[in-house]
């Protein structure tokens, strides 16, 4: 995605400009040992292949079958269309243990990161963003478990993918990729199919906007509803960064609305909000310094995780054959400003022995919009403090065929940002940390995923016009008892506003992944230096 010029900005995007000095993706599986290895006094023409500290994705030992969905080189911005057909000799269509998708690509020469989708039957099933590659040129991979999406795979259906992108006589990568998806049987006794995928999934809309609005009709016997919301800030803008805007009070080159960097993502039904979340704080490859990225993303990158929200407390509403309306909106965003994308999809589980599930709203509370202050302080350092929070609660009951099911959705979010910066934005220093926690309580059963999000960038420009980023970003996560933890640290330092071959570019990043509880462990740590791989631990 393209980005910004100003001179206050360079610290985040000058080399993306200067064309991709950076690798950056998401290998899979175990990463080559690192063994011994000759680190170069700054990076070179070519760095190690785009890898991950996270686990791989578990397949079970079934038959196996493998479609291609899309294979494609993308140097514009059309889309790549085609048509999908579920494999055969894997089992009933729509009743597989697991699917995974793959996506393999390569790019070389120069090119900024791009954005990217792929839709089948109208359901963005994968959002990504990709790697700016090496001057020799650099393959990535990306898995993701999609056995969600079961039902809309089942048949024959559209595909539509993009990543949009530029190729001319400066920028000249152009994106290879190549999609598959890996289909394993069930076994009645060992494997059995994946029974939690919903019946239905619903694409409420294909917008590229801050707001998106649209009507849903639901199946009358739905008795368990999620929306999963692909919101992203990019397109190059102030939106990209969007945690470094600011009030129109403080003087700095992102402007925001009044209240600053404060987002939420907000779901509503009929005009009543039905559900909020935290936006991830995702970093593209071009974001800050990309050779801060060479070798090892930031979490999420390249497998954009989708917000979700439960919608079960309004599932007695939705079902009485009526079309509703459903809003998804980004709040804090100027009016006016573009720079996000929310393709929405809404899951459906039904009730297999009844036509018509009935039930209603029977508690809800929340404030009318999130409390949020900033406090901005001018001088020679300047600085806004943030801080921000919203809670929704809500109840609702459905009369099933197996009984009276009542959901509660208790869900709270706050944000906390400081950020300091010189006038002249050449030291420019921001933490950030957000907590989205949610507790959906079934008929006295309680599921709770707690999440913490944390960012802490610091940037300086000295007299050389060395520009250098230090920057940690974490992903933190407890799910009923299972924790996870993928945290990321870098130091990048290169000379702007000069040949490739000049900058004298040094970084040194770390990553490590950790899962634990309930019989779970898992602990792998990746670090490189000047884009070569110099560590790589499994400690579980």
């Amino acid at each position: 995605m393209e980005l910004l010029t100003t001179r206050g900005r360079l610290r985040r995007t000058a080399l993306a400009f200067a064309a991709a000095a950076t690798t950056l993706g998401l290998a899979l599986g175990a990463a080559p040992a690192a063994g011994a290895v000759t680190v170069p006094a700054e990076f070179g023409t070519d760095y190690h292949d785009p890898l991950t500290a996270a686990p791989a994705i578990a397949t079970p030992h079934t038959k196996s079958c493998t479609v291609t969905v899309a294979e494609a080189k993308f140097k514009d911005f059309t889309p790549y269309t085609g048509t999908y057909a579920p494999p055969t000799g894997c089992g009933t269509p729509g009743r597989w243990s697991k699917v995974v998708l793959r996506m393999d690509g390569s790019v070389a020469g120069r090119q900024y990161d791009r954005l990217g989708y792929l839709d089948i039957g109208g359901v963005e099933v994968f959002r990504t963003s990709t790697p700016e590659p090496s001057q020799d040129g650099i393959d990535w991979s990306v898995e993701k478990d999609v056995t969600r999406y079961e039902k809309t795979l089942s048949g024959e259906q559209s595909v539509d993918m993009l990543i949009g992108n530029v190729v001319n006589d400066t920028y000249t990568g152009v994106l290879d990729v190549k999609v598959t998806l890996t289909f394993y049987a069930s076994e009645p006794g060992r494997t059995p199919s994946a029974t939690s995928a919903p019946d239905q999934v619903i694409p409420l809309s294909d917008a590229d906007s801050v707001t998106t609005a649209a009507k849903l009709t639901t199946p009358r016997n739905s008795e368990r509803i999620l929306a999963e919301v692909y919101a992203t800030g990019s397109g190059g803008g102030c939106e990209e960064f969007w945690y470094s805007a600011v009030t129109p009070s403080a003087s700095y080159s992102c402007q925001g609305g009044d209240d600053g960097p404060y987002r939420e993502v907000e779901v509503s039904i009929d005009g009543k909000v039905a559900g909020i979340a935290s936006p991830y704080p995702n970093v593209w490859t071009g974001g800050w310094s990309p050779y801060l990225w060479s070798v090892l993303p930031s979490p999420t990158a390249f497998d954009v995780r989708p917000l979700e929200f439960d919608l079960t407390p309004f599932a007695g509403e939705l079902n009485d054959g009526k079309a509703h309306t459903v809003d998804v909106s980004v709040l804090g965003v100027p009016s006016g400003q573009t720079g996000w994308s929310a393709p929405t999809n809404i899951l459906v589980w039904q009730d297999a022995h009844k036509s018509v599930v009935t039930g209603a709203v029977t508690s809800y509370r929340t404030s009318s919009a999130p409390k949020v202050t900033n406090t901005y302080e001018d001088g020679s350092l300047r600085s806004l403090v943030t801080e921000g929070a919203h809670s929704l609660k809500v109840s609702g009951y459905l009369d099933t065929s197996h009984g009276r099911v009542t959901t509660t959705v208790d869900r709270s979010l706050t944000t906390a940002i400081t950020h300091h910066w010189t006038p002249d934005e050449n030291t420019d220093n921001q933490t950030g940390r957000w907590t989205d926690a949610q507790k959906v309580t079934v008929n006295g059963h309680a599921s709770r995923t707690d999440r913490t999000y944390t960012l802490d960038g610091r940037s300086t420009i000295d007299t050389d016009n060395r520009l250098r980023v230090i920057m940690s970003i974490d992903d933190h996560a407890r799910t009923d008892g299972i924790v996870s933890d993928d945290k990321y640290a870098g130091d990048a330092t290169f000379t702007l506003g000069v040949a490739r071959e000049d900058r004298h570019a040094v970084a040194t990043t770390s990553e490590r992944y950790r899962l634990r509880g309930a019989g779970v462990c898992y602990d792998h740590t990746l670090a490189t230096e000047q884009g070569v791989l110099t560590k790589d631990v499994r400690r579980c």
